[in-house]
């Protein structure tokens, strides 16, 4: 009859839009889901974390991080001292308490914390107390700078891994500090 034909045809029509609504739904949805984990992965991407190493003169260690593939900047300056801006006189005069240092900025996407303290103990000798090579003097003494927890969690595993292999005679006199 023609009331079926027009209540199958109300039906479908109604089938239909809902069947639409839920296609659109469904496909925005996963747009959104795309965008969020692209947005996420250039977040990530994006992020930059930073690190502070002392291992004597610093124009070698500055050197040696900034050849690594991840690490976006490296800066020599000196940390953990009395007063601010000393000059290199008066940081060599060892009076102030300041530390040769680099500050690294990196991306952990590309390289990871522990990579960059695997270079720091493989670039320094870590039993030596304020000297490193023909460097003399308490602005030479080598220390990992934490920036966070994670990072000093990280550290101090790390420095313990190494005096549990045996291979130093003598202690391991890097310090873990906070930056």
């Amino acid at each position: 009859s023609q009331g079926e034909s027009i209540q199958f045809l109300q039906f479908q029509m109604a089938f239909s839009l809902l069947a639409d609504n839920i296609y659109i739904s469904f496909y925005s949805c996963l747009s959104m889901k795309k965008e969020s984990t692209s947005s996420r992965k250039e977040s990530a991407l994006r992020r930059i974390e930073k690190a502070t190493f002392a291992a004597g003169c610093f124009w070698h260690v500055e050197y040696t991080f900034s050849k690594l593939p991840g690490v976006i900047k490296t800066e020599s300056g000196y940390t953990g001292g009395k007063i601010k801006n000393p000059s290199y006189q008066q940081v060599c005069s060892g009076t102030t308490g300041h530390i040769e240092a680099v500050k690294i900025e990196f991306n952990p996407v590309k390289i990871s914390y522990k990579k960059l303290l695997d270079k720091f103990w493989n670039m320094h000798d870590p039993t030596s107390f304020d000297k490193q090579g023909a460097d003399h003097g308490s602005q030479y003494r080598a220390v990992v700078f934490y920036h966070n927890p994670a990072q000093k969690k990280e550290a101090l595993a790390s420095k313990q891994t190494l005096e549990k292999k045996g291979i130093y005679k003598k202690p391991i006199a890097t310090q873990i500090l906070p930056a």
